[in-house]
């Protein structure tokens, strides 16, 4: 089973970072309580789609933006709301976003009570002048006063870092990694920075005025970071999460594993499964149209399409193969009918980027390096 999970998006940030292409947009004051009125509304109409035979949420995300902004009588509201209309496992796993430079002991406290058992730190970096390269609001020691209070309130804790960083060497990294990794949490997201379409790095980029590691670099870095990782027990269970075994992020999980999961919120995505379909929906991005249009409608999709099986099986393969697990070829035939073509595997195998292991199809260190070109491969 894959589960079903609910994402609500916080699209509200105090700065946008340079880097940035989520759906986060600065406002200097909002009506949070209409915004939390809006997202009950969406949560409403979901559950009514789904029926009387709604599934069991086993995770829920708040992501952004920055959720951290939040109140914790909204996240508490919109949990309570959750509560209402689903049945939840008992072990559900509740994850929020947060950025150092809104961490409070009393706001983290009232996220807590309210059922947040796990809270996703973004850092990003720890010296001060990637920080400021990188637009974050933070210095360093702010952020190590704020993960310090996380893990006093919350069980659980995920530490965000990005590597790949303009002029950063093997050396920097290997430090800086160290460093992240003694602070003890049981989970870590280590993305390589990327230079996303339409935001001021892409810009600075096109100009020649930001230089980023070569591919050569960037593999060398990725490398480093798997082989630390691994030697302080928490190996790579996805190509940039990193976990002690039995502390994954189970909502990413399901992501990765395909599973059905609600989006609510400006811009948020879902695949729900609706009378023996597969649909994907999308919500509106701009945070006041959104909003709009749930006051008029209950809902705010602007897309909700039924995802073909071909389509759907692509999708599958694309997101599982990401994951140190593998795909599953036995329960992927079953769920889908299909099945990667057995030539394609054997050269994949002959190039030493893919193995199986009983019925799992997993990429090998070397086919993580260039996993888009194994995934075009076994989709073909």
């Amino acid at each position: 089973m894959t589960g079903f999970g609910i994402y609500v998006h916080w699209p509200f940030c105090a700065a946008k970072c340079p880097y940035c292409d989520f759906n986060s947009h600065v406002r200097t004051q909002i009506d949070e309580s209409g915004w939390i009125d809006a997202v009950v509304r969406e949560l409403e109409w979901t559950a009514e789609q789904q029926g009387a035979a709604r599934p069991i949420v086993e995770t829920v995300f708040f992501g952004g933006g920055t959720p951290s902004l939040m109140q914790g009588t909204s996240v508490a509201r919109t949990l309570d709301t959750i509560a209402r209309l689903w049945r939840t496992a008992n072990d559900v796993e509740v994850t929020l976003e947060s950025n150092p430079a809104s961490a409070d002991a009393t706001r983290f406290a009232d996220y807590r009570a309210a059922g947040v058992n796990r809270l996703s730190l973004g850092v990003q970096a720890l010296n001060d002048a990637d920080l400021k390269m990188l637009g974050r609001l933070h210095n360093v020691a702010e952020a190590k006063e704020a993960l310090a209070l996380a893990m006093r309130i919350f069980d659980r804790v995920s530490l965000d870092l990005i590597y790949a960083r303009p002029d950063q060497s093997l050396d920097q990294w290997r430090a800086e990694l160290t460093e992240a990794l003694a602070f003890g949490t049981d989970h870590l997201s280590l993305y390589q920075l990327t230079i996303e379409p339409a935001t001021p790095f892409a810009t600075l980029y096109k100009t020649g005025a930001l230089h980023i590691p070569d591919e050569d670099r960037a593999a060398g870095l990725f490398e480093l970071t798997q082989e630390m990782s691994e030697a302080a027990g928490r190996p790579a269970y996805e190509i940039s999460n990193h976990a002690k075994p039995g502390s994954e992020a189970r909502h990413n999980l399901l992501y990765w594993r395909y599973g059905s999961y609600a989006g609510v919120g400006p811009g948020a995505h879902g695949r729900l499964d609706l009378g023996g379909k597969r649909i994907a929906t999308q919500t509106e991005r701009l945070p006041e149209r959104w909003r709009d249009i749930v006051s008029r409608q209950g809902h705010g999709l602007i897309e909700q399409t039924e995802i073909w099986t071909e389509d759907a099986a692509r999708e599958h393969l694309l997101m599982n193969l990401r994951l140190a697990e593998g795909l599953d070829l036995a329960a992927y035939k079953a769920r889908w009918g299909t099945a990667p073509n057995p030539r394609h595997i054997a050269l994949l195998q002959e190039d030493g980027l893919v193995r199986l292991e009983g019925s799992r199809l997993v990429a090998t260190p070397r086919g993580r390096l260039l996993l888009n070109s194994v995934i075009a491969a076994l989709a073909d």
